[in-house]
């Protein structure tokens, strides 16, 4: 019987090395007290931050050492919640480290209406008279920008405070879809017994017998049917949360307040609705494709993920995937290429699955600590490329701590999923050119063209589904399950015109947590279609492509993400990169069509 192991069983160098933030727990709690009693220094500033220009400059270098420490602090918590989400102590502390950033960024709200109030002339003159407050220039024109949307010092203060309550939706669905939810064990055509979980369930829809495809299809949604109402509740409370915010905050829509915080016009999104959906053509010819390889007669929810290739995937251990994508992103230059060596000789990654362990994967850290990625590897294609996207997130973050002050070293998620899609496109590049194995080839292909499906097509139906809930609470409509399961059988059946649904796909909404992260999805599609764009140009222009490239990740958050991109090359106001990327699309599924 294949069952998960638990935490203590895995090898710690397959694990990521937690001591390189904090020695051990006594010392994150350390840690953890002697910047609480320094949050509450930032609150002596309230009133007096913009008096004069000396005392901007002690806030703002107070707050950035403060807050510096706060982000350790909350990283490591929640890094070792995410190893065993069933450990209540890693769970408290957790809350705690949450609770602080929700102080600390509490304790700092007063500063945006100060300088609001200064306004444009005000700051300028701060500038002139000390010139170490250029730095922050265009942090500055940030805040200034945003003025119309920004309450007084009081009323900010108190939605700062509001932040760790106002989380509690898309904390009751983690704990519920990682803690609480346990999934039968199902027995493989083999006879062999298999524990269904959040972390195998994609590659168990894989598997070659369409049968036991479709036993643990039905035994997964049904085991969802049973907290039907607690995620519907949960997922409620957060689209209206949401929605409070944003007016609160003197925005019309939810999404135009989401958009507005990264700088990127709500016609980006409104393009990305229009371009796929004049291009579900596409999807539906995959769709077909699909079930002419299958040799079924109606492609059916539990085939959608099955490859067109026959048996499953190739195995591929992790140290044959980490080479790979060593090797596939060298047209990025020699020292990116060596940076990625290092981080996973490093202890970078936390690789396999264990019992509670958060599902699905992620790229995290600080500005004071080197990246941690979270996988729950299967040995398998898909799991290779999902390491490759990860990595792109973490080299990201390091090509823009080297170059930026901490104020711009993070960056939008609008420009973080171009990072980590340029890395699989190059995968995709480097194995279909290089790979003699025909098999491996043909599965890699398959593979690229599902993440097409699930990163373009399957993340703006997510787009999709978001905005019309979010428009219902608008409208002060009632959000049920029901209600739920209405909207996303609708835009299912669209988008899988041919396929044949049953009722338990439209229970997919509850399985997926980024609909708690307020306008998170739209973001793959748009990042994959600039990702795109920049491969095309690095394998065509080389060196000067790629610079242009390495110089966009490295400038971080110094200027707004649409002007990133076009440091790198790509318009998103356009929609040629949205059609050019779709267009892509089409030619492999011809290249597919041509092979099977």
């Amino acid at each position: 019987m294949s069952q998960v192991p638990e935490r203590s069983e895995l090898p710690t160098e397959d694990t990521w090395d937690l001591t390189s933030i904090y020695a051990d727990d006594d010392a994150w709690r350390a840690a953890y007290e002697a910047v609480s009693d320094r949050v509450e220094d930032l609150r002596e500033y309230e009133g007096r931050a913009t008096e004069s220009p000396d005392t901007l400059l002690e806030f703002l270098e107070l707050r950035e050492s403060v807050l510096r420490e706060v982000s350790k602090v909350t990283s490591y918590a929640s890094l070792r919640s995410a190893e065993d989400t069933r450990n209540q102590e890693y769970q408290a502390m957790q809350a705690k480290a949450e609770s602080l950033s929700s102080t600390a960024s509490s304790a700092t709200s007063f500063l945006d209406p100060e300088l609001q109030e200064l306004d444009r002339e005000g700051v300028a003159a701060f500038v002139d008279s000390e010139p170490a407050l250029a730095e922050y220039e265009h942090y500055f024109d940030d805040v200034l920008r945003t003025k119309p949307h920004t309450r007084s010092a009081e009323v900010e203060e108190l939605l700062a405070d509001l932040g760790e309550v106002a989380g509690a939706a898309s904390d009751v669905y983690g704990m519920l879809s990682n803690a609480d939810l346990t999934f039968p064990t199902v027995e493989r055509p083999d006879g062999e017994s298999v524990e269904i979980t959040q972390g195998n369930f994609t590659k168990l829809q894989k598997h070659s017998d369409r049968a036991f495809r479709r036993t643990v299809y039905e035994a997964y949604y049904d085991e969802w049917a049973e907290i039907r109402n607690a995620v519907g509740t949960s997922l409620k409370n957060s689209v209206r949360k949401d929605v409070k915010y944003a007016r609160a905050r003197n925005y019309d829509t939810a999404r135009e307040a989401a958009l507005d915080g990264p700088n990127v016009p709500v016609a980006v999104y409104d393009t990305l609705l229009e371009a796929v959906h004049d291009n579900l053509d596409a999807l539906h010819r995959h769709a077909e494709l699909k079930r002419e390889a299958l040799d079924v007669d109606e492609l059916r929810m539990w085939d959608l993920y099955a490859p067109m290739t026959g048996p499953e995937s190739p195995e591929i251990p992790y140290e044959e995937a980490a080479e790979y994508v060593v090797e596939a992103v060298a047209p990025l230059g020699d020292a990116y290429q060596e940076r990625l060596r290092e981080g996973l000789d490093s202890r970078w990654v936390d690789v396999y699955e264990n019992r509670g362990k958060r599902s699905g994967a992620f790229s995290a850290g600080t500005y004071d600590t080197q990246p941690f990625i979270l996988l729950n590897y299967q040995d398998d294609i898909s799991s290779m490329f999902t390491l490759a996207h990860e990595l792109g997130h973490s080299l990201h973050s390091e090509l823009a701590k080297d170059a930026q002050p901490w104020q711009y070293a993070d960056y939008t998620i609008f420009v973080a999923e171009v990072a980590s899609t340029v890395n699989e496109t190059l995968l995709t590049h480097h194995l279909l050119e290089t790979v003699e194995d025909d098999d491996l080839r043909l599965h890699v292909l398959d593979e690229y063209l599902e993440r097409f499906r699930s990163t373009l097509y399957r993340q703006t139906m997510f787009a999709d589904f978001e905005l019309r809930i979010h428009e219902i609470a608008e409208d002060d409509g009632a959000l049920t399950p029901d209600r739920f399961d209405e909207v996303y059988r609708d835009l299912k059946a669209d988008f899988y015109e041919p396929a044949v649904l049953d009722d338990r796909i439209a229970r997919e909404w509850m399985r997926i947590p980024h609909f708690y992260y307020n306008y998170y999805v739209y973001q793959y599609a748009t990042g994959i279609s600039a990702a795109v764009a920049i491969v095309e140009r690095i394998l065509s222009e080389g060196e000067t492509a790629a610079a242009d490239y390495r110089d966009a990740l490295a400038m971080g958050g110094s200027a707004y993400p649409m002007d990133v991109l076009d440091t790198a090359g790509v318009d998103m106001a356009s929609p040629e990169p949205v059609e050019s990327a779709l267009g892509v699309y089409d030619e492999y599924l011809g290249r597919m069509a041509d092979l099977i």
